[in-house]
């Protein structure tokens, strides 16, 4: 029997366990997709306890607490943080198969040098031997960053954002790695919200552009791309539930654009039409500036209505859709290609189903302009887990060039999730070390080094150019 997540945790092979030790490990970590807050980082205040950290934000976490029978009180609401943080450990005592039960060792070992097993009646120990370690160390986002070894951090951040905070990080120089931000227009695609009249109004405000017209729209969305480029941003970011497909010309977007501002309902041409024509519009501006363009496809979001009356979004209550996205896909990227403006572009799924998808809509669109420009993204929320990371590898591994692939991302709002990184390079020399000991690859290790050093971090550095 092995030893409980030993220094060969996942390396079930020798080769696996050298690919790791020799390559995976010493690896500099590429964030280029990432939830946390830039203000948290500038303010750089050590927290107070565990919990702070372990549960602040972390809707993994709140989702499985749930599925426990935990009351929410112990996870959003009133009770103390030491309350909730006996109540996280009550219910992860019995996480078996869950990824979070090896996320939390995780943090737990490499964060404040704890080995003890997570349960019910260990709880206290950990809560006052965590704490002693955060309050002697002082911990806090930068002191986390800086010895997770990142040296890019890419945060999600709105176009009309003043990216003073970013300005402060470079100036005060108290985090090691570039933080840079990262442009998510969904507010400004999403005609068919509430929010968009508001939303126009904002970004007319912030961009000094009069939006009266579709066309003052992507000149006040262009200024902002501009804007952002100014201050290290080479990536967006677009969450694609569904993909939107729909012809129109310059006319039709007018009037699709003043029906809206003017509060009529649309129709879901209009609204597919004016999303997807807008998307190849801001492609174009992208590819212009060689900034890569990521889609994340395939989330059913906000689906506890009540629940998101009360705690808002992004709160643990979204799944995994079944849309039908491969003919409104290539349709879309097909339309920014057919001009020479199709961006370097990831893809990332949601639901596995459309793995094979997506991993074989990559080959057609490469280009010798960059090695992988298209990238079928890491195993994506639902899918960050052994089994999803696993099988979103092994897709592009069949399908296309896993040795080009850009690696993990930790798309997370906790300044802990770094050990996800890890998780994923001991996965990933795993599956390749598996391959050679099944003689299914052979046994030479500058390849197999080279594959895996680039996976974790050269091919991000060389493909995001940042």
């Amino acid at each position: 029997m092995k030893k409980f997540m030993d220094e060969d945790f996942m390396l079930s092979n020798e080769t696996a366990k050298e690919l790791f030790k020799n390559h995976a490990k010493k690896m500099p970590i590429f964030d280029y997709h990432c939830h946390l807050s830039p203000q948290m980082m500038y303010e750089d205040k050590p927290f107070d306890n565990i919990t702070q950290i372990f549960l602040g934000g972390d809707h993994y976490k709140w989702r499985y607490m749930r599925s426990c029978g935990i009351d929410e009180e112990y996870i959003t609401g009133s009770k103390t943080d030491e309350e909730k943080f006996r109540a996280f450990c009550s219910c992860l005592q019995y996480a078996i198969g869950n990824p979070l039960y090896h996320w939390t060792h995780l943090e737990l070992q490499r964060y404040f040098g704890i080995d003890a097993v997570i349960r019910e009646d260990t709880a206290g120990e950990i809560w006052e031997k965590a704490n002693k370690v955060i309050k002697e160390t002082r911990m806090s986002p930068a002191k986390l960053i800086n010895s997770s070894n990142v040296a890019v951090i890419c945060t999600t951040d709105d176009p009309a954002d003043d990216l003073e905070t970013h300005k402060l990080i470079a100036k005060k120089g108290h985090i090691n790695a570039k933080v840079l931000p990262a442009f998510r227009p969904d507010f400004m695609l999403n005609i068919d919200k509430d929010t968009f009249m508001g939303y126009i109004e904002k970004l007319s405000k912030v961009s000094g552009i009069a939006i009266n017209s579709y066309a003052d729209l992507i000149e006040a969305v262009y200024s902002r791309i501009d804007y952002f480029h100014s201050i290290g941003c080479r990536v967006s970011d677009h969450a694609l539930d569904s993909v939107p497909y729909e012809d129109a010309d310059e006319n039709e977007l007018e009037r699709i654009f003043g029906a809206a501002l003017s509060g009529k309902k649309l129709s879901q041409h209009d609204v597919d039409a004016y999303k997807s024509q807008t998307l190849i519009r801001i492609g174009k501006k992208y590819k212009s500036l060689g900034w890569t363009m990521q889609l994340h496809i395939g989330a059913l979001r906000n689906n506890n209505s009540r629940m998101f009356a009360k705690l808002g979004a992004d709160t643990g209550y979204d799944s995994i859709s079944d849309y039908c996205i491969a003919y409104p896909l290539a349709k879309l990227m097909d339309a920014m290609e057919k001009d020479g403006n199709l961006p370097k572009t990831i893809l990332y799924t949601l639901n596995p189903k459309d793995n094979y998808t997506l991993a074989t809509m990559l080959g057609c669109f490469q280009s010798s302009e960059m090695p992988g420009k298209i990238q079928f993204g890491s195993g994506w929320w639902f899918n960050d887990q052994r089994d999803g990371m696993t099988e979103q590898m092994k897709a592009l591994a069949n399908l296309g060039a896993l040795n080009k692939f850009v690696g993990m991302l930790t798309d997370s709002r906790s300044f802990l999730s770094y050990t996800r990184h890890e998780y994923f390079r001991r996965i990933l020399c795993n599956l390749l070390g598996t391959w050679v000991e099944n003689g299914e690859f052979p046994s030479d290790m500058d390849t197999l080094g080279k594959i895996v050093e680039d996976i974790c971090y050269n091919n991000a550095v060389r493909y995001f150019e940042m």
